[in-house]
Order: C-alpha cells, then sequence, then structure tokens
C-alpha cells in the first residue's frame, strides 16, 4: 500500500516543484522569504509537498476512513498554514503570543491556523475507525485530534533549517510506509522535496510542515496500540509546551549526534 502511494507521491512533488519553477516572477514574489543565513528562499515547496502527499493518499490501497482522515488532516493544516505563510507577521509568535492577542481581541493570522489546525486534527480523528463507543469513543477522538494537531504544530516547529522538519516526518513514518497508505505518502512527498530543501533553494513553510505533520498525526493515531500511542501524545504535548521556553535549534547544536543528523545533507555551516 504505502510503495504505491510514495511512488505517486513523489511523482505529483517533484512535477509541481517544476511547474513552480516555471510561474512568472510576479506570482512567485508572494512566496519568498529569507532564510536563517540571509538568503532568499521560496515557500513554494509547501504547497506542492502537501498536495502531492494528498494526492499518494487518494491513489493508496487501505482502509477508507483513514484515508479520508488523512486527506481532511492534511488539506486543511496544509490550507490555515498557507494563510498564515502569506499573511502572517512576527509581531505574535508561539501559542502564548497568539493567545495573548486573542484575548485583546486580536486575531492574528497565527490563531487562525492554531484553531483550524485543531478543528482539522479533531475531524480527521472523528473519521477515524474505532471499536470503542459512548464515552470511550468521545475520549479516544479527543486524544487522537490532539495527537494530529500537535504533530502538526510539532512538525512547524521543526522547519527551522533546512531538511530539519522533513528528516522527522521521514523517521515517523518510513517503518509504517510499507504496509500504510498515508505513511508512504509523506515519505513520497518529503523524498521529492529534500533536494530543493537541504540545497537551502525552497522551504516548507507553514503550509507544508503543518500538512505533512497533521498527515504524519493521523498515521500515528490509526496504526500505534494505545500504549505507544499514548507515550507519542505526551512527547508531543511535552515538546509543544516545551517549545515555550526552549529552542530546539539550540538544543540540537548543543547535542552531537542530533547535531550530526540534523546536518547531514546540508551545505557546510
Amino acid at each position: 500500500m504505502g510503495i504505491l502511494s510514495a511512488a505517486v507521491a513523489a511523482a505529483a512533488t517533484a512535477g509541481l516543484e517544476r511547474a513552480a519553477e516555471k510561474l512568472p516572477k510576479e506570482n512567485r514574489t508572494p512566496f519568498e522569504r529569507t532564510n536563517h543565513r540571509g538568503e532568499p528562499v521560496t515557500l513554494l515547496e509547501g504547497p506542492g509537498a502537501v498536495l502531492g502527499a494528498l494526492a499518494g493518499v487518494i491513489a493508496s490501497r487501505g482502509n477508507s476512513k483513514v484515508k479520508a482522515a488523512a486527506v481532511v488532516a492534511g488539506a486543511v493544516s496544509g490550507a490555515v498554514g498557507a494563510y498564515d505563510d502569506l499573511r502572517g507577521t512576527t509581531q505574535a509568535k508561539g501559542f502564548r503570543g497568539h493567545l495573548t492577542a486573542l484575548k485583546r481581541g486580536e486575531v492574528t493570522s497565527g490563531a487562525i491556523k492554531i484553531l483550524g489546525v485543531g478543528a482539522a486534527g479533531l475531524a480527521a480523528a472523528a473519521l477515524l475507525p474505532r471499536k470503542s463507543r459512548g464515552v470511550k469513543a468521545v475520549a479516544g477522538v479527543v486524544a487522537d485530534g490532539a495527537l494530529i494537531a500537535g504533530t502538526a504544530n510539532l512538525t512547524n516547529l521543526l522547519d527551522l533549517r533546512p531538511g530539519r522538519a522533513l528528516k522527522a516526518v521521514t523517521a515517523l513514518n518510513a517503518p509504517l510506509a510499507v504496509v500504510n497508505g498515508p505513511a508512504g505518502a509523506v515519505v513520497g512527498a518529503a523524498a521529492a522535496a529534500a533536494p530543493s530543501d537541504l540545497g537551502e533553494r525552497a522551504m516548507l513553510g507553514d503550509c507544508g510542515a503543518n500538512g505533512l505533520g497533521a498527515i504524519t498525526g493521523t498515521t500515528l493515531a490509526a496504526t500505534l496500540p494505545r500504549p505507544l500511542k499514548t507515550l507519542a501524545l505526551a512527547l508531543v504535548v511535552g515538546l509543544n509546551l516545551a517549545s515555550e521556553k526552549v529552542s530546539f535549534t539550540k538544543v540540537i547544536a548543543d547535542t552531537p549526534t542530533l547535531d550530526k543528523i540534523d546536518q547531514w545533507g546540508r551545505r557546510p555551516r
């Protein structure tokens, strides 16, 4: 199942990247940003990767409810991420910043993204097949929704250096890619997007990171046994909360093993 979806996702992502490169400059300009080196990059990688992954999910074989959940999670999270990419400002950052602005009556693009990704996570979780009923089913939907939305946001938090977010979603999905269509789709899309991302010509942005992260979260929610799913949820929630006070980039740079993984495939410092 995952091999087919990976192939379709990789082909679609690569094709969309080539199409984006041929767009007129005036159409590409709104997606141009400056990376950590102060060099120009494009955010068009994100929409291409998400659409490519969604194509892979749709083409895959397997449980139709899981496929539908992955499509909803990826499409909605990618869409609100794209809105934040194009309309967002840097005045409010993180959950705390956007919620503080919301208390003042200011609806930031980041707040819209947070609410949208959260709603997408719950909607996707509600679509997933489950054996329980009643209160247990509701609790399961809430927990799965938190895992999906939390994974989407965590992936976005990692998209601060070339290839970092792509490596993370690949590591999470690769062990499941042979038997799970959505997992294979993310691996395929990530593989196709990697050369431009690692080459520092493009980046996922909120659209790509949230979209691929949401599909990844859906895969985890649909496939992991309950003990592992509970552990995954605890880790995702914990890391999201830690990000409010800790710089992941600094932690990675100060940890030799993580730094080696982070530098793999990238341009020299």
